[in-house]
């Protein structure tokens, strides 16, 4: 004891090797809860009273929240939030509200002169959602963008044609550096995100065709489908396991060749070509992405007997590629996702090789089926006619094109 304390008295030795010590662990030290934090400078803030009331119901964002030292939160006033009918109308289970809320919180703090100064293009910024993995390809991220004229900034999902978006209504608090918390005047919902799905399912009634119609992009398909009566037979298949609708764009009807006049077959087989457009389940994005058996189904091959009339479902290069045996088609939006229906835009009409194709589709001359596409089918092979179904398995896909990330924009006013 008395060694020790004769060390003590020593050219203060051991105190500085203590504060060094301190200091080494209190700079290792996890940053402070920021979700403590957040809440308790939204609660100086009666406006905010309602959102700050979720963030504090959903235990399990104050765990992702801990970690986290730099980023951007949305918050929706209560004046906004009592008029938004997603929360009300849905009775979301905690982790669904979770992330919900997740995708408020940008993984990027973003200055006011930050938002000012966006570029035409606006700026994708990484949500916590994407984070989760339950995220289907980029929609669990955000594009800001600002009317250079209006200065008026939106934030929208990345997926064309989303419903969902916000405009930034004023700057509420900013912690330099770590964190800012903007006002916006409506709750994001992520693109795809399933409301329903803590809740008991109740019966969609879904106008398909009006779907199509309001895509702007189906008006061919719509019209046949309308026309041909089967779009009822689909609507009525929407309960139960649902419906999965590969619909082709416009341009993939003008892209037809010649010798393929859909409107000239008899009115049965018609039919059969539009149900081998449908599968007999739903499936979101994400699942068919990851889909376990990629020989599917489809009503077709109900109506014709089993074996016949499926289709070839796999991801290539980032998307989700359909075969028919003698067409390679690409998905290329999402036109409506919500159990139990999910309508997808494809770039090809899906043409069923048991009417359009006389020959299995096997790999080119000199070739081998490795070399990841099959050859393009002759005039010859396109034409209708009435031989029976060939049992011959579809080729290998090509590399589909992307998917098509049109962008549009809602308004916001930010003050120079």
């Amino acid at each position: 004891m008395s060694s020790l304390s004769h060390s003590h008295s020593h050219s203060g030795i051991i105190p500085q090797i203590t504060l060094t010590t301190i200091l080494y662990f209190l700079l290792l030290s996890p940053p402070p809860s920021l979700s403590l934090n957040i809440t308790a400078l939204l609660s100086t803030f009666p406006d905010l009273s309602q959102f700050t009331a979720l963030l504090s119901s959903a235990t399990p964002l104050a765990a992702d929240l801990s970690d986290r030292t730099s980023l951007s939160l949305l918050v929706v006033p209560n004046s906004f939030l009592s008029s938004d009918d997603h929360i009300s109308r849905h009775h979301l289970s905690p982790s669904a509200l979770a992330d919900v809320l997740r995708y408020h919180v940008l993984l990027q703090f973003l200055s006011w002169s930050d938002l000012r100064s966006l570029p035409p293009s606006g700026k994708l910024v990484t949500t916590l959602f994407q984070t989760t993995g339950r995220a289907t390809d980029n929609f669990g991220s955000v594009n800001i963008t600002r009317d250079p004229q209006s200065g008026v900034v939106s934030i929208r999902s990345p997926a064309p044609y989303s419903p969902s978006n916000a405009t930034v209504l004023g700057l509420v608090k900013t912690l330099p550096y770590n964190v800012t918390i903007f006002s916006v005047n409506s709750l994001l919902i992520p693109y795809g995100f399933d409301l329903m799905a803590s809740e008991t399912r109740p019966n969609l009634v879904l106008n398909i065709t009006k779907a199509l119609i309001d895509g702007h992009n189906f008006n061919v398909a719509a019209s046949m489908l309308s026309a041909s009566g089967v779009v009822q037979e689909f609507e009525a298949d929407e309960g139960g396991a649902g419906i999965t609708m590969f619909v082709p764009v416009d341009d993939a009807f003008a892209d037809l060749p010649p010798s393929v006049s859909l409107q000239s077959l008899p009115a049965d087989k018609k039919a059969v070509v539009l149900k081998f457009h449908v599968l007999h389940s739903y499936y979101p994005l994400g699942s068919l992405e990851s889909v376990v058996n990629p020989l599917q189904p489809t009503l077709a091959t109900e109506a014709m007997g089993a074996g016949s009339f499926t289709l070839n479902i796999s991801r290539v290069n980032g998307s989700v590629a359909i075969n028919t045996g003698i067409v390679q088609a690409s998905v290329t939006q999402t036109v409506f996702d919500q159990n139990p229906v999910a309508i997808f835009g494809v770039s090809k009409v899906l043409l069923p090789r048991e009417i359009f194709g006389r020959n299995p589709i096997v790999a080119a001359k000199g070739g081998s089926p490795q070399d990841g596409a099959a050859p393009p089918p002759d005039d010859d092979a396109l034409s209708p006619d009435n031989s029976p179904g060939i049992n011959g398995q579809p080729s290998h896909l090509s590399s589909p094109p992307g998917f098509r990330q049109d962008m549009r924009s809602d308004a916001a006013v930010l003050p120079e």
